[in-house]
């Protein structure tokens, strides 16, 4: 039995480990989760009932955790790019740089769009400020900690640029990363050339709408 792979385009996890997949070509069958699939909804409740996704099927094996997913593809469908180094040491970096890109830039973003989706607008507004401010600290550490890097751990690409992927595509949706940032915005910027990442945003294009914050006309 292939891969499947339990989730959503648009989901900035779901991004995540499609990156991994597509970094070293791993075959997989994409099983779609929305209205118009119940079918996959109810094998993805089945298999996973606390209602999160990604989720991983690995011949019958399910597999949670953006972060263990990644690393459980490397381990069981490992291919030429190491998404985690060999070297304990990079790969303690690679995982708290993961940890920090989920934690610090995407929740934020989640706390802000779970604003809007209330329909309160003083919870909306509330919300955005807190994201704005948890964002604008968080740009301000990574500001510093990635120059001179191409990417985040260094020359290589890992686990940690899987997660910063999507987590600055919506990040800056949110809050515009600022011209005062040149790091940053150069960082997000080779996230969005890099072929993997580039070819995640294109197959959630059209679901942009989605975003209950507002998509730029951009990207």
């Amino acid at each position: 039995m292939s891969l499947l792979l339990y989730g959503h385009p648009f989901s900035s996890y779901t991004q995540k480990v499609l990156i991994a997949l597509y970094e070293n070509a791993t075959p997989f069958q994409f099983r779609m989760l929305g209205p118009d699939t119940p079918q996959n909804a109810a094998e993805w409740l089945q298999r996973w009932p606390l209602r999160k996704f990604p989720l991983l099927v690995d011949d019958g094996r399910s597999v949670v955790e953006t972060s263990i997913i990644i690393e459980y593809l490397q381990q069981k469908h490992g291919g030429p790019v190491r998404l985690l180094p060999d070297d304990p040491a990079a790969a303690l970096e690679a995982r708290f740089l993961d940890r920090f890109f989920d934690l610090h830039v995407m929740s934020p973003v989640q706390h802000a769009v779970g604003g809007a989706l209330s329909g309160d607008g003083g919870k909306a507004a509330e919300a955005r400020a807190d994201a704005e401010q948890r964002l604008e600290r968080a740009y301000g550490w990574l500001e510093q900690q990635l120059a001179g890097r191409q990417w985040a751990t260094g020359e290589a690409f890992t686990l940690a640029d899987c997660a910063a992927a999507p987590a600055l595509f919506y990040a800056d949706w949110t809050h515009c990363i600022p011209d005062t940032m040149p790091v940053l915005r150069g960082y997000r910027a080779r996230l969005l050339a890099r072929p993997a990442f580039a070819r995640a945003v294109e197959e959630a294009r059209p679901y942009r709408p989605l975003f209950p914050l507002g998509a730029p006309d951009r990207d």
